[in-house]
This record gives C-alpha cells, sequence and structure tokens, in this order.
C-alpha cells in the first residue's frame, strides 16, 4: 500500500497548486491523475492579479513569450456602448491552460511531489493522513465522502477558440449578447482565446458572433488556430468542503460561474487555506476560510449573471459605466479585491441609483 502525508485525487490547477504549498511546507505528497500532462480545458484563459500574486507566492513563473498581459477590463454591452477600467495595480494576464498546466507540473516536481499520471483515483488503496479532492465539478472524491450535496446547482455552457491576430488589446475584453457572454483574451504575442458563455447548449461561437459585427469583422481576417472546444460551467454551493480527514478545493468544493473569472483564483486561494489548516489539524478553519474566500467572487458573479438574465438591466448598467466610469473602475477594483467593501458599497448604491434614473 503506498503511503504519504496527503494523497491528492486530481493534478489540475487547483489540485497541484495544493501539492506545491503543501510540499513546501514539509508535507509528503502524492498527486494521481487519470490524465497525463499537459492537461487542457475549455476557459476564458485570463489570469487576474489576485492568480498572479498567487502564483508567485508557489514558485510558478509563465513564459513571456507564451503570455500577454493585460491591464484592465472593456465591457461592450449588447447595444454598442463600451466602458473600460484597469486595474488599480498590477496587471493580469493570458495564458494557454496548457501553457499553465506544465508550468504548475514543473514546480510541483522541483517541490517533490510525487506526480503519477495515467492512474486510477482510487482513495481506498493509499494510505494517507489527509485525501484531498481536486478533480473538478463532477468530483468523485466528493460523492465517495457522502459530501455530494448541494445548497445550489446551476450550469452554464462554454465554448473556446483560438485565433491567430497581430493587433492585440491591453485588456481584457468581453462582449455582451442576448443571453450570452463572449470573452477575448489576447493569451500569447500575436494570438487570442475567444471564449463563449450562454445558458444555450446548442448556440456555438460562430452564431453568437454574428449579433457581435466589431468583433466578427476583426475575426473575419484572422486565422483559427484551434478546433472550438466545449465545457460546463456552474455556481455550485455545497453545504460542507470536509468530512473527517478528507477535504475538497477548486472546483470540487464549489464554484462561481465562470463568467466572474475567478475560478483559478479561488482555487489557489483555496489551496493555501486548506494548506493552514491541515498545518493546524483543524479542517472547521478550512470551511470558513472556503466561505470568506467565495463571498466576493460569488456576490460579483450573481450580479453579472443577473445582467445576463435581464437585457434591460445590462442595457441600463452599461449606460452609466460609460457614462460614470468611475463607478465601473471601482466595481473591477472590487473584483480583484483591491477596493475596501465600504468603497464598494457605496459604488454598489451609486450604480443601482442612477440605474433607476
Amino acid at each position: 500500500m503506498s503511503r504519504a502525508d496527503i494523497l491528492i485525487a486530481g493534478g489540475g490547477p487547483a489540485g497541484l497548486a495544493t501539492a506545491i504549498a503543501a510540499s513546501r511546507r514539509g508535507f509528503s505528497v502524492t498527486v494521481i491523475d487519470g490524465r497525463r500532462p499537459p492537461i487542457d480545458k475549455a476557459c476564458g484563459e485570463g489570469l487576474m492579479p489576485e492568480a498572479l500574486e498567487a502564483l508567485a507566492r508557489l514558485g510558478v513563473s509563465i513564459p513571456a513569450e507564451e503570455s500577454f498581459p493585460f491591464r484592465g477590463v472593456r465591457f461592450i454591452g449588447s447595444q454598442g456602448v463600451s466602458a473600460a477600467a484597469d486595474f488599480p495595480s498590477g496587471c493580469g494576464l493570458g495564458v494557454r491552460r496548457t501553457t499553465l498546466h506544465r508550468a504548475l507540473v514543473d514546480q510541483a516536481e522541483r517541490a517533490g511531489v510525487d506526480l503519477r499520471w495515467g492512474e486510477a483515483i482510487k482513495p481506498e488503496g493509499f494510505h494517507a493522513r489527509w485525501i484531498i479532492g481536486a478533480d473538478g465539478g463532477g468530483s468523485q472524491v466528493r460523492k465517495w465522502a457522502g459530501l455530494d450535496v448541494f445548497s445550489r446547482d446551476s450550469r452554464r455552457f462554454g465554448f473556446r477558440r483560438h485565433y491567430r491576430l497581430t493587433s492585440l488589446s491591453d485588456r481584457l475584453e468581453i462582449y455582451w449578447g442576448r443571453g450570452f457572454q463572449i470573452y477575448v483574451t489576447p493569451v500569447a504575442p500575436e494570438e487570442i482565446c475567444v471564449a463563449l458563455l450562454t445558458r444555450d447548449s446548442r448556440l456555438r461561437l460562430d452564431d453568437a458572433l454574428h449579433a457581435c459585427p466589431s468583433l466578427a469583422a476583426l475575426l473575419a481576417h484572422s486565422t483559427p488556430m484551434s478546433t472550438e472546444r466545449g465545457a460546463e460551467t456552474a455556481t455550485r454551493r455545497l453545504h460542507a468542503v470536509y468530512r473527517d480527514r478528507v477535504a475538497l478545493v477548486g472546483d470540487a468544493s464549489g464554484s462561481v460561474d465562470a463568467i466572474s473569472g475567478s475560478g483559478l483564483s479561488l482555487a489557489f486561494q483555496h489551496s493555501f487555506a486548506l494548506v493552514d489548516a491541515m498545518e493546524r489539524d483543524n479542517l472547521s478553519q478550512y470551511a470558513a476560510a472556503h466561505r470568506r474566500i467565495l463571498r466576493r467572487p460569488a456576490f460579483m458573479s450573481d450580479f453579472m449573471l443577473t445582467m445576463d438574465r435581464w437585457p434591460l438591466l445590462e442595457t441600463r448598467a452599461m449606460r452609466v459605466f460609460a457614462k460614470r466610469p468611475q463607478i465601473f473602475a471601482r466595481l473591477l477594483a472590487m473584483h480583484v479585491g483591491q477596493l475596501p467593501s465600504l468603497n464598494f458599497a457605496a459604488a454598489s448604491l451609486d450604480l443601482a441609483w442612477r440605474m433607476l434614473l
């Protein structure tokens, strides 16, 4: 029987981040995943400043020639109205998911993590002090541990394709359509990721582009670099994220819709909080930290999903953002954790009031 202090089921970003953080604290760690690296996933491929800070804490670096920095976010509304703002400090980084995964694998190897690729995840055949489920939204560990009980579970769909483009924006751009969003993220010099998020499982990227003529015109002169790839995005809340000595991290522990762009930031923050709790032999500490970490991105995700459900709300919000760019800037600063809650409350009330005018 194999032995380690910590067994992590799942070698995606959440599992690898947890493994690296735990190994650096002196734990012996084994990661098991049935897939082989680099592991890909359909996503927007934009890392917010919080995620980059977390990667720096883990000692993970992304090659400059395989990534592209962006200084802020731009919304383009369904009526053509736009608003943009920069991050108060730092920048975001566009990077292909496979590139990010390779960087995390390399750092895990340097940290001395026992990585077992292409193996079936069978926790019962392994002796470990802690078992961590980092095996995604359909977590088998979650089911095995009896933690598969939701207080909320709603789903949407995402589709992604890459294009070669010589003229790149220095902001992550989000195009709003009726019932969908298209994220455009520069991920390398002369390359962008175009990702569609929608409630309609039948809608595809080419169809959605018809409703975004300016983006369609831009892509008409570009070259597709990958085929369309799909995935599910979910808003999930669990009743519990641990039981006995089994804990969940990343999407296995619940998630916010990809509309927030916070998935990886959340996963990395969960990882640090979980390792802190294991070091103190107190998983209830992790549960409390997990709730706290989720609060802000959950609020922002719900706000944006409400704009998605109600076209009139999206139209009015975009008009306010265009006329009062400082409101949009404050919301973005709050979204990336760079605005105190009191200032955010004032900005939210200001937005609500102006939308009623």
